[in-house]
């Protein structure tokens, strides 16, 4: 699709990045929804301005998309167990500044995430977001070859048992490391990207942890390509909706000590494979 009735569309590079403008996303119906999801397949990264929704509007969206997933830092005791607030300022210096895709320690990671901006620091903090299909393509034949049979392990202790106060074994008690091929075949769009990341990829199964680290080193940093990439500013009443499965994103922590607080809402999504004949 590249006509669009319910919004402008203004990419922000050829790579990635696409802000649908003259959108109203409190006067949802289906052809809306199709739109956006037309659009997130191309772009891979869709962003909205001037929106003034709820947090129940918000949730009502996303989940236009599919079944809501619930993140284990939410609260408990938090009334929208489906919103993920990340909040930062004087006392807590933002630590999303990584390459990453969201949540590859789950069985079945994330279809992506709908970002809203609360509160937002004078300067800084923009989001950056660098497209995976690209990354693989740029790749030589011979380490296409070569990473294409292999999968790694993704374990949530990397990054949470720190930011949760919690040992590794408790957090791998309700989520154990997973293995999700090293190369993904995209569920929709049928494409070949790269799925590993710094954050909670630990290593290449079956392989020397030498070569492991060395080849996952390697992998990480075609997401740092700015030729792959675009750069959000974000201004208020602007939202964000990333394809999980086809890029990574980096949230910018050069605002501190001001404060940035977003809320985050995740549509949940399916098992990773890689199709060798697709």
């Amino acid at each position: 699709m590249t006509d669009y009735s319910r919004f402008r569309l203004q990419a922000l590079t050829p790579a990635i990045g696409a802000e649908l403008l003259d959108c109203d996303l409190t006067k949802m119906d289906a052809t809306l929804v199709e739109e956006v999801r037309a659009a997130l397949l191309k772009h891979r990264v869709v962003f909205f301005r001037e929106q003034d929704l709820t947090r129940e509007q918000h949730i009502e969206f996303a989940a236009q998309f599919g079944e809501l997933e619930i993140h284990p830092a939410t609260p408990k005791d938090q009334a929208d167990p489906e919103v993920l607030r990340i909040a930062h300022g004087a006392k807590s210096r933002g630590s999303e500044n990584m390459w990453h895709s969201d949540v590859t320690w789950r069985e079945a990671p994330s279809l992506g995430s709908i970002l809203r901006a609360i509160e937002l620091p004078q300067l800084g903090g923009d989001t950056l977001f660098s497209n995976m299909v690209m990354a693989y393509d740029g790749l030589s034949d011979e380490l296409k070859e070569k990473i294409e049979p292999l999968s790694a392990s993704h374990d949530i202790a990397r990054v949470f048992a720190k930011r949760l106060g919690k040992a590794p074994e408790d957090l791998h008690d309700k989520f154990p490391p997973m293995v999700h091929p090293v190369v993904r075949t995209h569920p929709e769009t049928q494409e070949r990207l790269i799925y590993v990341n710094g954050a909670f990829t630990d290593h290449i199964v079956d392989m020397d942890p030498a070569e492991s680290e060395a080849l996952l080193n390697k992998l990480y940093k075609t997401a740092w390509n700015p030729e792959l990439q675009c750069r959000f500013r974000w201004q208020e009443g602007s939202m964000a909706f990333w394809d999980n499965r086809s890029c990574q994103h980096f949230a910018a922590s050069d605002y501190f000590p001001d404060v940035r607080v977003m809320e985050r809402v995740t549509i949940a999504g399916d098992r990773p494979y890689f199709n060798a004949a697709a």
